[in-house]
């Protein structure tokens, strides 16, 4: 039984990486509100093919144009979250039944299918509220967690650790913060993205120019305001939008600076060491990235590779942090 909780786990894992991606190509694609309702699209389980299948989704959405291949995208995207929430599901209960067995506590697998449904909500509302910026940031940030939770367990079951790895005890916390740094840092990116305002200037380093281009952070980082809209209701002016793309940038910076700072930490251990080693690679790929999307007007397949590196990132941080954390059942 617990070999088979350590192969969901995996299993899991893999899957939340793939909905990860898949929802970055879905959103980046402009195919997030590809079908108009939820869960089904247009109203039936998947997409409609036929003639009059197609006449009948647009007489009960007239005010929505169905695109079969945007619409394909987001159902597959939902048919994958779907089936991971099954794995989850199944992780929840073998946790509960094999307590004495997991290396993890039940209550782990417990937050982490809340997190799932939390997640399936945020789906729903995403496009119900018509992609609102803090709703597919929120949407982002729990399938980060998604991930963060499932490589957890995996590395629980799969990988080696001990509180020994490193010392003073303070080190251990520098490393446990690099998880809120990074956490911070997604949602900046997500803000970015869900705002349209990657391109909202397109040189590098400067911005429109200037080291300090002009500003408006007060409708910039309004949560609850509507796509493109100001708090007032306006239009989102494009010095809200250098705002947000200006904030992600040194966001980057100080990550880079104290990803760098960890990894010069962990090339001192030696069984931190290729983590360490994989932690640079990612973090200098993931800014490479980031530039190149800016100075080449953000092309799909690098736009979708910086999430994918940000999940990367995810999953090394979280098994660095899992390296130096004492086990369960031995305490």
């Amino acid at each position: 039984m617990n070999l088979m909780f350590k192969r969901l786990a995996l299993l899991g894992a893999a899957m939340a990486l793939c909905v990860v991606v898949l929802g970055a190509y879905v959103r980046l694609s402009d195919a997030g509100l590809g079908c108009p309702d939820w869960p089904g699209c247009y109203g039936t389980l998947t997409v409609p093919e036929s003639q009059a299948a197609i006449a009948q989704a647009q007489a009960n959405y007239p005010d929505s144009t169905l695109e079969t291949a945007k619409a394909w995208k987001e159902m597959i995207h939902r048919y994958l979250a779907g089936t991971l929430g099954l794995v989850v599901l199944a992780l929840f209960i073998l946790a509960w039944k094999n307590k004495q067995q997991v290396k993890t506590s039940p209550w782990l697998t417990t937050a982490l299918l809340g997190i799932v449904i939390f997640q399936a909500m945020l789906g729903m509302w995403t496009v119900t509220m018509l992609l609102k910026p803090a709703i597919v940031s929120a949407h982002l940030l729990g399938g980060m967690a998604t991930l963060g939770l499932l490589v957890w367990i995996v590395h629980r079951h799969w990988g080696y650790y001990s509180a020994s790895l490193v010392h003073p005890n303070h080190t251990r916390w520098l490393i446990r913060f690099g998880l809120v740094v990074l956490l911070m840092q997604i949602f900046l990116g997500g803000w970015t993205s869900t705002n349209y305002a990657a391109l909202a200037c397109t040189d590098f380093p400067t911005c429109h120019g200037a080291w300090m281009p002009a500003m408006d952070f007060k409708d910039a980082f309004h949560l609850m305001r509507e796509l493109g809209q100001s708090a007032d209701g306006g239009n989102l002016s494009l010095a809200s939008l250098t705002a947000i793309q200006w904030t992600h940038r040194i966001g980057a910076v100080i990550t880079l600076i104290y990803f760098g700072f960890l990894a010069i930490i962990g090339l001192k251990q030696t069984q931190l060491k290729m983590l360490s080693i994989a932690l640079l690679a990612v973090l200098c790929l993931q800014i490479s990235l980031g530039i190149a999307n800016l100075l080449l007007h953000l092309p799909l397949v690098l736009a979708v590779a910086h999430n994918l590196g940000a999940a990367m990132l995810v999953v090394i941080l979280v098994i660095l942090n899992s390296k130096i954390t004492a086990s369960r059942l031995a305490t």
